[in-house]
């Protein structure tokens, strides 16, 4: 029988380092996992590679050969000793690598829980792999629920809608103040990465930056073609804030850089309009005083901090509230994993009592020569009820198991009879002659 295996290296296992190594953008996911289907007994692949995780999932024969070998092929790629490679992996299989999947898409493992780009980046991962015609019905069917589940979890919970990061808190912070961001001047004073996390943000909530530094003028310059604003001198921060709806601090300056007195100066000449000032940095850039002048709104990264504090607490509260949606969705792909397997164990398993009494019969049709042919035929139909009378209730029962084991209880009972299983029936619903679905959806690609 095949079975679901999962494996992968997270922010949570492996440091950049080692992700940026096991990183496979799409044409060299594409060429990996053809490399898979030819070299490592794999029958289905899917690769999902972000700046935070890597993770293959696949459908193999023998779990334990295949992870052996992609394993393998998995260091080679990224030119690093297997060795290294054994102490960040994490594996998964069946119903646990389907759970870890749904995790995933709903934005429960990420950095920031509850983020949003990660659902997109699932589905980006599972049409790559319709086009490289490396699914089938276990991988189609899965990456489809996944889906379901991360949609469901982001409808049905507030997962998503507070921010965790401080950018993210200061751009919510601004849209609270202001409104809409769109066309909103905002002088950004730093040119290190949480500036450029928050310029980033406003950028993409239509904020037009201006970048201040004082000695990495070369910077400011980048980041302003970068986020499709200007820069200017520290020398001329006075004549930007006059036209500034948002001020951004954020340096490592030991010095305060705006002072109470120069913006009273400032606020002056602005006619009145008010001003919202967001110190990011630690020691303050922005003097404590100034939130005393008329027009001024300032908050510091204390401010900000105990804003995501509380947010965390509302996510955390979220984020066991989908939990409980990703076990109501596993148990559906359970059961539909389980029926994959429960039909065909269980013609299995009544074959093997089918050769049974056949064998029985044959190696004792030489004691009752004197038996008619009618008592022959008792004999025959007494052996095979004995066998499905026996055999009646765990029928019954395999076919109605439901939960997330049936997978490792058809592996059992496989196991104690020594049954071979070769092909997997058609799930309840479906018709066998019906195509699967990826090889539909990957017949319509071709034709566009």
């Amino acid at each position: 029988m095949s079975e679901l295996l999962t494996l992968g290296a997270s922010h949570k296992t492996a440091p950049v380092e080692v992700r940026e190594k096991l990183a496979l953008p799409e044409p060299r996911a594409a060429e990996f996992l053809r490399d898979l289907r030819g070299n490592a007994d794999v029958q289905e692949a899917v690769a999902i590679s972000t700046c935070n995780r890597t993770e293959l999932y696949l459908v193999v024969g023998d779990p334990v050969e295949a992870e052996g070998r992609v394993l393998s092929m998995l260091a080679s790629q990224a030119g690093i000793r297997p060795t290294e490679l054994a102490s960040v992996i994490y594996s998964y299989r069946n119903c646990d690598a389907a759970r870890h999947l749904y995790r995933v898409t709903a934005g429960l493992e990420s950095m920031i829980v509850g983020e949003a780009e990660v659902q997109g980046q699932i589905k980006r991962a599972y049409d790559a792999a319709l086009a490289q015609e490396t699914v089938g019905p276990l991988t189609n069917h899965l990456f489809k629920a996944a889906l379901k589940a991360g949609k469901r979890v982001r409808t049905e919970t507030g997962i998503a809608e507070r921010q965790l990061s401080l950018p993210g808190v200061a751009v919510a912070l601004a849209k609270e103040q202001l409104g809409a961001l769109t066309d909103r001047s905002v002088v950004i004073v730093g040119t290190g990465e949480t500036s450029e996390l928050t310029a980033r943000a406003l950028a993409h909530s239509g904020g037009k930056p201006v970048f201040v530094a004082s000695r990495r003028r070369a910077r400011a310059v980048s980041l302003a073609r970068r986020y499709g604003g200007t820069s200017v001198s520290f020398d001329e921060l006075p004549l930007a804030l006059e036209t500034a709806d948002i001020v951004v601090a954020a340096t490592a300056s030991p010095h305060l850089l705006l002072e109470a007195r120069e913006l009273t100066e400032v606020m002056r000449s602005r006619d009145g309009r008010p001003i919202l000032l967001i110190d990011l940095a630690v020691p303050r850039d922005i003097d404590s005083g100034c939130a005393e002048i008329e027009g001024v709104s300032l908050y510091d990264i204390d401010d900000l901090e105990a804003v995501v504090a509380r947010n965390r607490k509302v996510r955390q509260a979220e984020a066991r509230r989908a939990e409980g949606i990703i076990e109501q969705e596993i148990q559906q792909f359970a059961a539909w994993l389980g029926s994959l397997e429960v039909l065909p164990t269980v013609s299995a398993l009544r074959a093997r009592a089918e050769e049974i009494v056949e064998q029985v019969l044959r190696e004792n049709s030489n004691k009752w020569e004197s038996a008619s042919p009618r008592d022959r035929e008792r004999v025959d139909a007494l052996a095979r009820a004995i066998a499905n009378r026996l055999l009646h209730d765990p029928t019954l029962r395999m076919k109605e198991l439901r939960d997330d084991r049936v997978h490792a209880r058809m592996a059992l009972v496989r196991e104690l009879f020594g049954l071979e299983v070769d092909e997997v029936a058609t799930p309840a619903g479906e018709s066998a002659d019906e195509e699967p679905e990826p090889l539909a959806e990957i017949r319509q690609l071709r034709r566009r």
